[in-house]
């Protein structure tokens, strides 16, 4: 037992003697240097979540309210987040990072801000003008509007939809809303309440409200009930009115007339059930007229907007629906035609550039302005006469000097705010206005289809021009993936165009036919290259800078004319445009121009590299220019 308590000592001492050694060795510098660096990472890593731990309270307990407002806006945050949609929380506020654009819905001939007070618009000139009604339905809550509840709206551009939520203690609210395309007289609202309580809930709703001059009201029995869900109406009602746009002549004025059902004010809420409300509207309104015209032209509006009315009850009645025909169906009908506008547009590679231009804002934009145009090809009024169709056509085929300007993407009056509805109609407003006066005024005629044709050509500078589509954009301004899709060059030819940028910093143009009913040609800037045809596979053509400055590209379907045109683009010198500067790309990729990583890592790399070459440096001067008894002592002999 001595012996095991004496050999232990010796070990322990054995242990000491040689951490001595090694804290005291000629070594001792490099292993401290080791232990250091080593020490160093570990704090790197284990900082971080210790800061957390200590500096940052823990994850916040949502409410019920808040939950409820999750799930019903889950299905699109990936529509939001590819920009086809906007979530915008509006009550209590905003959240950060949200985008406050203004929930809105129309056709070009009626159009509404989807808010509780809003006013219904009409097309007057350029512009849509609001009246005094307020068209829409909600749920009174208990306490009044903005009592606690959460409330959201979700624009979706691709469906030409709004949809907006509402969470309450014990029931949640969703509508939809859209003006109908292919009617352009109908303004739908959806409700459809849902108790998550096991008890019977009854709520109010609060109705439409309608203060117009001349107001005169009735109600009309309909022959049968008509059921559409879980509402029965057996009586429509007929509001007559008028308008006066502007006030600086009061003798002319506008007719409306607007067609509901009779909806009663109060539902009963079964225990966990659901309540759905299908609640259109149909508004028709005169041309300006005198006053000695208003009581002729209120029978005549009256009576289109009944028409309207009960060709609609009828249509999507649930009896109606044994037929094949639904509010589904008639719902379809509406998002398709958005669907078929979507067809031509524009991608842009997103930049973290500040106060950039990005695909949220031009989506917002282009559904603005796309809200306020009628589809006049698609619309049942004018499906069955064939010259309408046959003008459309025309003024689509025919865009001759569309567009003559500057690409309309580094236009800022052109992507200001929409956070109010006053904000967006002066946006529309300024972007008819613009297109009109650059040479597009015959695709504005064609409606939507035109209008969205006319927007794309001018993000691009593209313009037609004399048997020839061409891109006039400054090869400065290509230092972004731009893709323009499916522009219209003839009835039955789309073009679709993509210029990317490489990893050398130049950018390309890809151009290839989505269809096309004959050959077409394409050659890039200066034309001194034979004309390449297209297919539908990406042809590829440098980006040329010519002296002086003349088109990038040139497509068309004549090939002696673009041969022609060789000889007929007199520039001095041809050169392939330089390759952007790596700064500018590096920020409008990360925000920044010190490349991929945020700037405090490479703060704390200097910092890092900084600290080790003085760490280095002392350490140099203390084993080369101090003396060390300790060195002579391990290597001379005794």
């Amino acid at each position: 037992m001595l012996f095991r308590t004496a050999k232990n000592k010796f070990e322990t001492a054995e242990i000491m003697r040689r951490l001595k050694r090694l804290a005291e060795g000629t070594l001792s510098s490099y292993r401290r240097l080791f232990l250091l660096l080593l020490c160093v990472c570990i704090v790197f890593y284990l900082l971080p979540p210790i800061f957390r731990y200590i500096f940052l309270s823990a994850p916040e307990q949502k409410d019920p309210h808040s939950m409820c407002m999750d799930d019903r806006l889950t299905p699109y945050i990936l529509q939001n987040y590819e920009f086809d949609a906007n979530i915008r929380h509006v009550s209590p506020s905003p959240l950060p990072g949200e985008h406050d654009y203004t929930p809105y819905v129309g056709n070009g001939y009626i159009g509404l801000e989807v808010a509780h007070n809003a006013a219904l618009n009409i097309k007057h000139g350029r512009t849509m003008v609001p009246i005094r009604f307020q068209p829409i339905i909600s749920v009174n809550p208990e306490g009044g509007i903005n009592a606690g509840e959460k409330e959201a709206t979700v624009v979706e551009y691709l469906t030409g939809m709004v949809h907006r939520f509402q969470c309450f203690a014990g029931y949640f609210v969703s509508y939809t809303y859209y003006a109908h395309r292919t009617q352009h007289n109908i303004l739908m609202q959806e409700l459809q309440v849902t108790n998550t309580r096991n008890i019977v809930e009854d709520v109010e709703l609060i109705m439409p409200r309608i203060s117009l001059p001349n107001l005169s009201t009735r109600t009309i029995p309909l022959s049968e009930p008509v059921q559409m869900g879980l509402s029965t109406y057996s009586e429509i009602k007929v509001i007559t009115g008028t308008v006066q746009p502007s006030t600086d002549d009061p003798t002319r004025s506008i007719v409306i007339s607007i067609v509901t059902p009779k909806l009663d004010s109060k539902l009963q809420l079964r225990k966990r059930g659901t309540v759905r409300v299908i609640y259109p509207m149909a508004i028709h309104y005169s041309k300006l007229v005198i006053e000695g015209q208003v009581k002729s032209t209120i029978d005549i509006t009256e009576q289109q907007a009944i028409q309207a009315m009960t060709k609609l009850l009828q249509k999507i009645s649930t009896k109606a629906s044994n037929t094949g025909y639904s509010i589904n169906t008639y719902r379809q009908e509406h998002i398709n035609v958005w669907t078929d506008l979507w067809a031509t547009g524009f991608t842009i590679s997103t930049s973290k550039a500040e106060n950039s231009l990005n695909g949220d804002r031009i989506n917002a934009t282009m559904y603005a302005v796309l809200s306020q145009v009628r589809s006049f090809e698609y619309e049942e009024s004018g499906a069955g006469s064939p010259t309408i169709k046959e003008d459309i056509a025309k003024a689509l085929t025919y865009a001759e000097g569309c567009y003559d300007s500057y690409h309309t993407l580094q236009a800022e009056n052109l992507w200001r705010d929409m956070s109010s509805l006053h904000q967006l109609n002066t946006l529309v407003s300024s972007w008819m206005l613009t297109l009109e006066k650059q040479g597009c005024h015959n695709l504005i005629r064609a409606g939507a289809s035109g209008v969205i044709q006319a927007m794309v050509l001018s993000f691009g500078s593209f313009r037609f021009s004399n048997q020839h589509l061409e891109c006039n954009i400054h090869p400065k301004f290509l230092h972004r993936d731009f893709h323009f899709r499916r522009l219209n060059y003839g009835n039955k030819t789309h073009v679709n165009v993509t210029i990317i940028v490489k990893d050398d910093n130049k950018a390309v143009i890809n151009v290839a036919l989505d269809r096309s009913d004959r050959s077409y040609y394409a050659c890039d800037g200066g034309c001194l290259d034979e004309p390449v045809l297209l297919t539908q596979n990406r042809r590829q053509f440098p980006v040329k800078l010519t002296e002086p400055l003349t088109a990038i590209l040139y497509i068309t379907e004549d090939k002696q004319h673009m041969e022609d045109l060789h000889h007929a683009i007199h520039v001095k010198e041809v050169v392939e445009a330089p390759a952007h500067e790596q700064h500018l790309i590096a920020l409008h990729k990360h925000g920044h121009q010190l490349g991929g990583l945020p700037t405090l890592f490479w703060v704390s790399v200097c910092a890092i590299i900084i600290v080790f070459h003085i760490f280095l440096c002392k350490l140099i001067i203390k084993e080369y220019c101090e003396p060390s008894d300790k060195l002579r002592y391990r290597y001379n002999k005794p």
